[in-house]
């Protein structure tokens, strides 16, 4: 094991006893009872605290705004970690301290290769907002005009690969030894997690990503996206207009002002679908500091975005998946939503159907029973996803994503407007999408799209009409494929656990047995 893997594993069991997060162990899913024991003699000395999700929250404050930004980032991932977890996880706020006014003008000049006094006619010393990533300072421009400067903090990203390599790291040795962490696929979890991380340090990228977002909604009635200045653009620093607006958390604000609250949540989840099924490029990060709210014209009241380092997209068969499986959900067509799954290749052939079938049907038609306002639409898409995966399915990162946006869009849509019928709006642009794709023309323009393809594949028509069997043969492929695989591991277990049974366990209660003392 390297050193640093060892160090990691030796201060995770130390803030495990001391925040008392070892009960949250799944042990009752360990298949190593030395391990099982260890465990459970820990949870009898040191007894559980108040809550512990809170307690884990707690444990990755004190480790710095690294974990922090890994907190907030699996909070999305309730198909995980859990409800109750993610919903801790989720009121996580950065809490860094800012960098001192005279070093972020420093930065700023050094990103600008001039002084700040030839491009700013005045920079305040004091931020606006300080986070893990990024800090923000209001300023004008020679011109008058009011703006904000976001800078990169020095030295973010050495730090965030470092520290997420390491946990990566630990991840791997975890899953090589523990059949539980292995089906979780912790450690892609966390390269994913860094992608994201790393995708937020390039004022680039933002800077693009806003581009292309304001362009989508130009003038429109839903959504305004605030302008960018790009010849400040740098990798490290971001320029763009200062908005004067209530962000989406003062409601004594905009009540006062007299905003009309059910058209906002409407416009909100508008705006939601649009970026999905008519842009195929939304905004993945509208948790309320980054939404702001237009008030000039209360009766009509737009959405603000802001911060738009983190983006989705989705993919014709990703976005097929997913208005396919609303559809039929609202049908209740339990059968086309198994179909689905197993069409997109996402849980394997060897599914039984008919057990995912009822699996789905118990999900589905208890929400049901709710009035149609009341069902909440993240919560569908949670529990689907968290089925699928039940049965094999790999969740893709970008539907992680979407499904993040959906919780922040819909929660923010029944705190404005607790009557929000979220699928009245949607229903259009399902109907809309469904005959766009899946009507007569859109199937005669795909034949038209793909007729040379099909002609050069014509003389293969009476082995493509035996689907039947093809599709029969790749299951019993599969089902092969899988008894060897499982085979293969259970002797690569057996070996292990014969030849490091005693040493893991020993070396564990050894390491939980220090940190302990030194903690």
């Amino acid at each position: 094991m390297p050193s640093r893997t060892f160090r990691y594993l030796l201060g995770m069991a130390g803030q495990i006893l001391r925040y008392r997060l070892h009960h949250l162990l799944p042990v009752e899913h360990f298949s190593d009872r030395r391990l099982v024991w260890t465990v459970r003699l820990f949870q009898r000395l040191l007894p559980a605290r108040n809550h512990l999700p809170d307690q884990l929250t707690e444990a990755l404050i004190s480790r710095g705004p690294v974990y922090i930004k890994l907190g907030q980032l699996l909070s999305t991932r309730p198909d995980v970690l859990g409800e109750s977890i993610c919903q801790s996880l989720a009121k996580l706020q950065d809490q860094v301290d800012p960098l001192p006014g005279e070093d972020a003008i420093a930065i700023i000049e050094q990103a600008l290769g001039q002084s700040s006094l030839d491009a700013f006619q005045s920079i305040d010393q004091e931020p606006i907002a300080s986070a893990s990533i990024a800090q923000v300072h209001g300023a004008h421009l020679t011109t008058g005009e009011a703006v904000v400067i976001k800078i990169v903090r020095p030295g973010i990203e050495q730090r965030i690969r470092s520290e997420m390599q390491a946990l990566i790291e630990v991840s791997l040795w975890l899953e090589s030894r523990l059949p539980l962490i292995r089906q979780m696929h912790l450690s892609q979890i966390l390269q994913d997690q860094l992608t994201v991380l790393l995708a937020e340090l390039s004022m680039f990228r933002e800077a693009h990503n806003q581009i292309q977002l304001r362009r989508n909604f130009a003038d429109s009635p839903l959504l305004y996206v605030p302008r960018l200045h790009g010849r400040f653009t740098r990798q490290n620093l971001l320029v763009m207009e200062r908005i004067d607006a209530p962000s989406i958390g003062e409601l004594a604000r905009m009540r006062q002002a007299g905003v009309d609250f059910k058209v906002l949540a409407h416009k909100g989840v508008e705006t939601f679908f649009t970026q999905v099924f008519d842009d195929n490029f939304f905004h993945a990060d509208m948790h309320p500091g980054n939404v702001f709210v237009d008030i000039s014209n209360p009766s009509d009241p737009k959405w603000i975005a802001l911060d738009c380092a983190i983006v989705g997209s989705l993919s014709a068969s990703d976005q097929s998946y997913l208005a396919q499986n609303l559809i039929a959900f609202f049908a209740r067509d339990y059968r086309q939503i198994v179909t689905l799954h197993l069409r997109s290749g996402w849980v394997p052939a060897t599914t039984d159907a008919d057990a995912f079938e009822n699996v789905i049907r118990s999900v589905c038609e208890p929400i049901f029973a709710k009035p149609l306002g009341e069902i909440f639409f993240a919560g569908f898409m949670t529990e689907l996803l968290e089925t699928a995966r039940e049965f094999g399915m790999q969740v893709q990162p970008q539907l992680v994503l979407l499904q993040k946006t959906l919780l922040y869009v819909e929660g923010l849509g029944r705190q404005l407007y607790p009557q929000l019928d979220l699928w009245e709006t949607a229903e259009p642009f399902m109907r809309r999408w469904a005959v766009k794709h899946l009507g007569p023309v859109a199937v005669i323009g795909k034949l038209l799209d793909n007729g040379p393809k099909l002609l050069a594949e014509l003389h293969r028509l009476p082995e493509l009409l035996d689907d039947k069997q093809t599709i029969e043969l790749r299951k019993q492929l599969a089902i092969q494929r899988n008894s060897i695989e499982r085979l293969h591991d259970q002797v690569q277990d057996q070996h292990r656990r014969s030849k490091r049974l005693g040493w893991f366990a020993g070396f564990l209660l050894s390491a939980l047995a220090i940190a302990w003392w030194l903690g």
